[in-house]
């Protein structure tokens, strides 16, 4: 098995005249409709889980990552292997595995992702300013609360 490889799960229809195949996962030969192929290797659909939480990789479209020979779902993985960082609004630990915003250098929580004189938190594709490295929604910028250069973002 492949170090550090994030792969994609395929559901595969098996052929009726087709020698059936065998699961990576139990050794047993593959009698279903469908397996799943990930990792250059067939599945039955309730063998191909994450090593940690025990989870089925099997949906279609997911994405399963291994490492020292594990096989793992993306949050077990993060959490493994991932870097944790701090929110550049709380300074509280963000755990790799979760979910965040970006405005140059900073990190935050989604939670945290907030003008920083109104409070409204901001979304994907909501138009903020960075000034002095504070976050600032379109209503505060141009009401000019605050003074000096800014950066114009779109997330």
């Amino acid at each position: 098995m492949v170090l550090d490889q994030e792969d994609s799960v395929s559901l595969v229809a098996v052929r009726s005249r087709e020698k059936p195949r065998g699961c990576a996962g139990c050794n047993g030969k593959i009698l279903d409709r469908f397996l799943l192929q990930a990792l250059d290797l067939y599945w039955h659909e309730d063998c191909l889980k994450c090593a940690c939480c025990g989870c089925r990789l099997g949906r279609l479209g997911s994405t399963l990552y291994t490492r020292a020979n594990l096989i793992l779902c993306r949050r077990d993985y993060l959490s493994l292997f991932g870097v944790p960082g701090n929110c550049a609004a709380c300074s509280k630990l963000i755990p790799a595995f979760e979910m965040v915003m970006r405005a140059r250098d900073n990190v935050y929580h989604l939670d945290c992702f907030a003008c920083q004189l109104c409070r409204q938190r901001l979304c994907v594709g909501d138009t903020f300013f960075l000034k002095n490295n504070m976050i600032l929604c379109q209503v505060d910028y141009d009401g000019g609360r605050l003074n000096g250069s800014t950066d114009r973002q779109s997330q």
